[in-house]
């Protein structure tokens, strides 16, 4: 009996203890980790303001701990009021995050803070994610905080004892894998580019497939061969351009560049040695059309390089196989003759950038759309639904003044508007008038490149802006 009172009171002691230990254990946790990493600090910034990568770069350590974990999306698209909720099993419980405040100066300092409201113990629970750039922007330093409070609830406080657990290994493990992330994505600058969403349109379109050299002057060269080649069969055809030059890029590689010309129409249904054939119908018509080469539904979108998104060149750009006119190709394109293609240009969502000046710059330009989405989390697929630019100045033009409008074609769950759109930093672009390139010759849309007669000026510009360059333009890259 006596060593059961000892017992007794031996466990009020430790209780009492307890009590007073937890009384005098501070009422707020707070832990931090900090991570150099070398990329531009507002491309950081706009990745850590919208959830749509958390997957990620955090998913990785909460699927290591229940591999069925579940993410769910909600509220704002990007910054605050956005939020992203998952849950688990029963160990790892739920949760919701909700990006409470962002803000980043000129400089690339600033931080990005998000509540957090689940099941881990505590009030006021709350992510901070600190951008310092050091080194002049070649580094970023990245500070992940995690704060609670605990008030008076006694259990509480003792839990800060276990914050090097849950929100301490998801810190460490979700920076690490943060910077892997940031890897894949190209370090470029894209806050100077005006970047938009716009919903494209389908449209029928003349395309030719082709490739050349990487350099200004053997693009212009191709490009000037292939829009040659379809303004004779816009004249063969009777039909009128209804847009302006468009150039679908298949392959930028380090030597060549693999390419379609593409140019607008305004007609669908085209005839071509006595076959009629409706290009909007085109996977309906592929299997029945004389003489054509049997096409699946499947195979009716544009393979190697193309998907529903663009025609695709082949796997020979620049030299098709010898197709009868008027036949389907195994890409499901109608064959005008020996090297045009007939097809639709679907449309969709698009990220669009605008540039002007000389063809070289697109392909900064192309990057930075490429940049700006990953951190955004817009999905694309630059291989089956390709990059695509428009030439919208007139042949006139200076060579060094052109102006084009480039696409990149995105996939998915697509916000409306870009933030900088929804704040009304970036306006739309005025439409283009059809009527414009419907009455225009032929040789309009091709912008310098189709060599008219009536635009010797735009020929004379060109050669003056390469004299201008500082290295020969053969060696000028696009």
């Amino acid at each position: 009996m006596t060593r059961l009172l000892e017992f007794i009171v031996a466990i009020i002691l430790v209780f009492i203890a307890a009590v007073v230990v937890g009384l005098f254990m501070p009422s707020h946790g707070h832990i931090e980790r900090s991570l150099a990493i070398s990329h531009d600090p507002h491309q950081i910034y706009d990745l850590l303001n919208n959830f749509r990568r958390f997957e990620d770069y955090a998913g990785p350590v909460l699927k290591a701990e229940d591999p069925n974990v579940k993410f769910e999306l909600s509220g704002a698209a990007y910054g605050p009021g956005a939020k992203l909720s998952w849950t688990g099993d029963d160990k790892m419980g739920h949760a919701t995050l909700t990006n409470k405040s962002g803000n980043l100066d000129a400089s690339g300092s600033g931080q990005v803070v998000w509540d957090m409201d689940g099941t881990w113990r505590g009030n006021n629970k709350q992510f901070t994610l600190a951008l310092e750039p050091q080194n002049n922007q070649r580094l970023t330093k990245v500070t992940w905080s995690y704060d609670v409070d605990y008030g008076w609830n006694l259990i509480d406080r003792y839990s800060r004892l276990f914050l090097h657990g849950d929100p301490d290994s998801l810190i460490q493990f979700s920076l690490n894998d943060l910077q892997n992330t940031l890897a894949s994505i190209p370090n470029v600058d894209y806050t100077k580019a005006e970047t938009r969403i716009v919903a494209t349109q389908a449209q029928p379109i003349l395309f030719v497939s082709t490739q050349a050299p990487r350099t200004l002057d053997d693009v212009d060269a191709a490009t000037a061969k292939a829009m040659q080649q379809i303004d004779a069969a816009i004249k063969k055809l009777g039909v009128h351009p209804n847009g302006p030059r468009i150039t679908l890029t298949t392959e930028y590689g380090d030597q060549n560049y693999v390419f379609d010309v593409a140019v607008p129409i305004d007609a669908t249904s085209l005839t071509v040695d006595g076959q009629t054939v409706d290009i909007s119908k085109l996977t309906a018509q592929a299997e029945n059309a004389p003489g054509s080469t049997p096409v699946s539904a499947s195979s009716s979108a544009p393979a190697s390089g193309g998907t529903a998104a663009a025609p695709a060149s082949g796997s020979s750009a620049g030299a098709p196989p010898a197709l009868t006119p008027g036949t389907i190709d195994s890409k499901g394109n109608l064959v005008v003759d020996a090297n045009v293609r007939a097809a639709m240009l679907p449309g969709g969502p698009a990220l669009e950038g605008d540039w002007q000046g000389t063809p070289a710059g697109i392909p900064l330009l192309r990057l930075a759309l490429k940049a700006y989405a990953l951190t955004h989390g817009y999905t694309f697929d630059d291989t089956m639904h390709r990059y695509y630019d428009e030439l919208v100045s007139l042949p006139n033009a200076a060579y060094d003044q052109q102006s084009f409008r480039i696409f990149l074609p995105l996939q998915g769950d697509v916000p409306q508007q870009t933030p900088e759109q929804a704040s009304g930093k970036v306006g739309a672009l005025a439409a283009l008038d059809p009527a414009i390139w419907q009455t225009a010759a032929p040789n309009a849309a091709a912008g310098d490149n189709g060599k008219s007669d009536n635009d010797k000026s735009g020929g004379k510009n060109k050669k003056q802006a390469k004299k201008q360059e500082k290295k020969p333009a053969k060696h000028k890259r696009r």
